[in-house]
């Protein structure tokens, strides 16, 4: 895939690689680009070699070796272990794609994924489209790529990393309980075409048969409901605490006072008394494949 200045440079053999721009508003993100940086670079400079020959031996361009050790680019996983193999690192350069493998992520999506892999219960009720946690890697290119105003490509490939990476929740062990609840007009909207539309389909029945989670379909010939407003999205802690967001409420800012937080609850609960049952669901998201 080829991408452009801000999400890429090319390698010596001549392919694109595309690469993640550190948020300059993210101090954590541009300590640890860094911090990572430095070390491949005194890793080269103590080889020997020049950034024009390291990157020709790990198959990058040499304005991208320049890039990473000056810590504003953060490399991929191939990169480090390819470095670490030319190098003669020891495991030492590949192991920093553990302390790299959230700074490549937005901030407000690693806060958002954080409060995700913590969570026991998950609640999320959305209006208009298909919640992040349920969308096929097509589905959220597609919706990302159709932001205005727009994103850059860079942009884009982080966030549809993002959201791929976001999925470890329904991997977890003890499995938190998940509930969603999809408005029908989501599941009939073909964003990226038809058979987008049928993988993405597919995904939701293959989440929706999963034992920890419960998926409902809200019918559009239901009048009206609690969620109107807005999505709802309620995440709660095992030493129970818990924050929730609406659209529709509290401006859309994070709560956590009880009070607002029952609110959310109510609402949530009525809006699922109100939706088809996941049974019931199952079966309608079957049909809509079927028609598709």
């Amino acid at each position: 895939m080829s991408v452009d200045e801000a999400g890429t440079a090319r390698g010596g053999d001549g392919v694109d690689e595309p690469g993640w721009e550190v948020d300059p508003d993210d101090e954590s993100g541009v300590a640890m680009a860094a911090t990572v940086g430095r070390q491949i670079k005194a890793w080269r400079e103590s080889a020997g070699m020049r950034a024009g020959e390291f990157g020709a031996a790990i198959g990058y361009g040499e304005d991208l070796v320049y890039k990473v050790e000056g810590g504003r680019r953060i490399p991929r996983p191939e990169f480090l272990d390819r470095a670490d193999e030319v190098l003669g690192a020891g495991g030492k350069l590949a192991m920093l794609k553990r302390e790299l493998a959230e700074v490549r992520y937005p901030k407000k999506v690693r806060d958002l994924a954080r409060m995700e892999a913590r969570a026991v219960e998950v609640s999320v009720y959305s209006s208009h489209g298909i919640h992040g946690l349920l969308q096929t890697e097509q589905h959220a290119r597609v919706l990302l790529e159709a932001r205005q105003p727009a994103y850059s490509r860079d942009e884009v490939e982080r966030g549809v990393s993002a959201r791929i990476a976001r999925r470890s929740v329904f991997e977890r062990e003890p499995a938190p309980s998940l509930s969603f609840v999809q408005e029908e007009a989501s599941l009939r909207r073909p964003i990226g075409g038809r058979m987008a539309l049928r993988c993405q389909l597919e995904h939701l029945l293959e989440i929706g048969r999963l034992r920890s989670v419960s998926l409902q379909v809200m019918p559009l010939d239901c009048e009206s409901h609690p969620g109107m407003g807005g999505d709802i999205e309620i995440l709660k802690f095992d030493d129970g605490t818990a924050v929730g967001r609406s659209g529709g409420a509290f401006n859309g800012r994070p709560v956590s006072d009880p009070k607002h937080l029952r609110i959310l609850e109510l609402r949530y609960g009525m809006i699922r008394s109100q939706a088809l049952t996941p049974r019931e669901s199952l079966a309608f998201i079957e049909q809509a494949l079927g028609e598709t």
